[in-house]
């Protein structure tokens, strides 16, 4: 499931990321240059970029410690084996 969820959410943060590189500074350039009609046709968008932002720090997150979750996974993996191999009497 890790491998899976992995794949996938790569390949979302990477779609996602370049929507945000494209809007954060298209945004700035609105918001300093832009006419009044265009600021007003702006506000009913103008959440977009916080909630792009929002996601690409989430999936962000969570490939950053995807490493350390599939560590410990194989280490809860391994632990059962080696305690009952410890258990065992000695010969």
């Amino acid at each position: 499931m890790t491998k899976f969820l992995s794949k996938w959410s790569r390949k979302f943060h990477r779609w996602i990321a370049v929507p945000t590189a494209l809007l954060i500074p298209l945004v700035v350039i609105i918001k300093l240059f832009g006419s009044p009609e265009l600021l007003a046709a702006w506000e009913k968008l103008d959440k977009l970029p916080s909630l792009l932002m929002l996601v690409m720090a989430i999936s962000g997150a969570y490939l950053y410690l995807l490493p350390y979750i599939v560590k410990a996974q194989r280490k809860k993996k391994v632990d059962p084996l080696a305690g009952s191999k410890q258990s065992s009497p000695a010969d």
